[in-house]
């Protein structure tokens, strides 16, 4: 059964960009870098998930059928570069064998995991964390999710992310939940270690979700943002653009 995706595009006609937004989000997160001089450059298809933004809610929220509907969705696209932001990079890895003809592939805030036991490892143990996997949250949950995805001192105001998170289909976090308990997820890192396309790895260092040890241990060339939390593209949106452009220009 095909998924109809919502998206957001730009104005831009260069390489195609198309941007994944994380659990409980939705594609106005990118809107910065849409309207900006990276959006006016590239055409960029900012996508929502089903059962967030515009996207009507799904059967099966497991990452393996998130990531069949972005390669259903990119079917007929080459040489596109795919941005994945923290479940949104989780969906990019296991969606990658299925895109051959994507030309690269950027994701932040995602640790990529191997097992269920490296959830433990990958994620810092923030309690905010388990409300991505609760079903109704009450205003109050939400604006506490919501911090933990920004630095701790971040000029941005939480509140930013506050009506995405309450639009969410609840079925969506708990059916990722679900999901993940019964390991329905692919071996990130052996996905890793198998691209032949040019993969960018990106980290906040003040993300207070996931953990910057662990991504070293997997010995990844990992590039930090000094100062920017779990949600660069909105903290750091011209920083975002910048080191895009020179990823997509170098392909």
């Amino acid at each position: 059964m095909s998924t109809e995706l919502a998206f957001r595009s730009s104005a831009g006609t260069g390489r195609t960009v198309v941007f994944l937004h994380g659990n409980s989000s939705s594609s106005s997160t990118w809107q910065g870098l849409l309207d900006g001089p990276f959006g006016q450059r590239f055409h960029c298809l900012a996508l929502d998930l089903p059962g967030h933004g515009g996207s009507r809610p799904a059967d099966d929220y497991s990452v393996p059928a998130h990531a069949s509907a972005l390669a259903e969705f990119l079917q007929k696209n080459e040489d596109v570069v795919v941005v994945g932001w923290s479940l949104g990079g989780h969906i990019t890895l296991h969606a990658a064998n299925a895109l051959t003809r994507a030309a690269g592939f950027v994701i932040f805030g995602t640790p990529p995991i191997e097992t269920a036991a490296s959830l433990a490892e990958g994620f810092l143990p923030n309690p905010a964390f388990n409300t991505g996997f609760q079903g109704e949250i009450s205003p109050e949950e939400a604006l506490a999710y919501a911090k933990s995805m920004l630095a701790p001192d971040s000029a941005v105001s939480p509140d930013v992310l506050v009506p995405d998170i309450l639009a969410t289909d609840p079925g969506a976090r708990t059916g990722l939940g679900a999901s993940v308990a019964e390991g329905r997820f692919v071996d990130e890192v052996e996905v890793i270690a198998n691209l032949s396309q040019p993969l960018l790895v990106l980290h906040g260092a003040e993300d207070q979700l996931v953990s910057l040890d662990y991504l070293r241990k997997l010995d990844l060339p990992v590039e930090v943002f000094d100062g920017i939390g779990h949600a660069i593209q909105l903290e750091a949106p011209d920083l975002l653009a910048r080191r895009l452009t020179e990823f997509v220009e170098g392909l």
